[in-house]
């Protein structure tokens, strides 16, 4: 009598994955339905059992048993072939995708971008190597392996011959000292000009701010604060940038920890935060200033903050004047404070965070190209 059909004991991990699948569901219904099938399988139910149960033939369910028994959970997601021959190998994808995301200029034609006409023209006179691709069938082998036409973002590397050194300076009191270290920075200018932004509005009738404007109010410059301790953001709006308004958001700091015990203070080299009266003042206050790095500013905890004070405040406004949008400001400060953990908060800070950390990201075309 021949062997009855059954899987084999599956392992805890595909186990309860094959659990998972079956009680969640699945956006695939072959995937959810060959699920069913294996899990009724390890719970002893025979073959013709298991096909009433999916509604399937007897040879599919026996079909899916044996492949599982082969590969495991990734026949779960059967690879049907069919149709037209491919025309292209794995080999010759990775290097259509590996020549797409090569600058043309590395590989001798005379401009400094693809576009797909010009790619594919290149693919059928490669020496050595001929890929006879379409334009269309160009453009979706790009799309499927992740290769989209994208604008060039441009970056500065840090110059600074301390840059490690202040790097690890600002991690090493961000990690032992974090109830008395504290961020300050400038955003700005702020001028009084209508600023377009985002908001619920009904289809086709969005909200509108005036395009028209005359700057007749000047410029101020937010002097932020940030207590990394204590997660809180203060500032001061001043007209400009100077020595004397830096010196004056430091006391502010120093004041918030009155206990005279050091504290650390992370800021940027501007030139108005080195003056001798601020380096004077902070070594009689045990204030201890870390710089960032040159071409660095993303170092700067508080600059992540700058990112929803912008969303929340000034998108989407129109103040008619700086005490206005000052107090607008203030009311965000005490709105943020009270709500730190919030949700939308948060979001705003990790957008921010991801976009100022891309300073450090790769050149577009800075990949290796080995098959190119």
């Amino acid at each position: 009598m021949a062997e009855r059909v059954r899987v084999r004991r599956p392992t805890d991990q595909e186990g309860q994955r094959l659990q998972q699948i079956v009680r969640r569901g699945s956006t695939s219904s072959v995937r959810h339905r060959r699920a069913m099938m294996l899990l009724a399988s390890a719970g002893g139910n025979r073959v013709p059992v298991i096909a009433q149960l999916v509604a399937a033939d007897d040879d599919t369910v026996r079909d899916v048993i044996h492949r599982f028994n082969e590969i495991g959970l990734a026949c779960l997601d059967p690879q049907w072939a069919g149709g037209r021959p491919r025309l292209l190998g794995p080999d010759d994808e990775d290097f259509v995708v590996a020549t797409a995301t090569t600058r043309p200029a590395k590989l001798g034609q005379p401009f400094t971008r693809w576009s797909i006409r010009k790619l594919a023209a290149y693919l059928r006179k490669v020496h050595g190597r001929v890929i006879r691709l379409g334009r269309e069938g160009l453009r979706c082998l790009l799309a499927r392996r992740g290769v989209t036409f994208r604008r060039t973002k441009t970056w500065k590397e840090s110059t600074d011959p301390d840059r490690d050194a202040k790097l690890d300076r600002i991690e090493h009191v961000l990690e032992r000292f974090p109830d008395r270290t504290f961020a300050f920075d400038e955003f700005g200018p702020l001028g009084i000009r209508p600023t377009g932004g985002s908001c619920w509005a009904k289809q086709s009738r969005p909200d509108h701010v005036p395009a028209t404007y005359h700057r007749t109010h000047g410029v101020t410059c937010f002097h932020g604060c940030y207590s990394m301790g204590d997660d809180a953001l203060w500032d001061a709006n001043r007209r400009r940038k100077g020595a004397a308004n830096t010196l004056a958001a430091l006391k502010s700091i120093r004041a918030a920890r009155p206990d005279g015990a050091p504290v650390y203070v992370i800021l940027d080299n501007l030139s108005a935060h080195k003056g001798t009266k601020i380096c004077q003042w902070a070594k009689r206050n045990n204030v201890h200033l870390c710089f960032t790095p040159t071409n660095a500013s993303w170092a700067n905890p508080i600059e992540a903050h700058f990112g929803p004070l912008h969303q929340f405040t000034l998108a989407n406004s129109n103040h008619p004047n700086h005490t206005v949008q000052t107090r607008a400001l203030h009311r965000y400060l005490r709105w943020r404070n009270a709500n730190a953990r919030h949700p939308d908060v948060l979001t705003a800070k990790r957008r921010e965070r991801a976009r100022i950390r891309s300073e450090k990201g790769i050149r577009w075309g800075g990949r290796p190209i080995h098959a190119a």
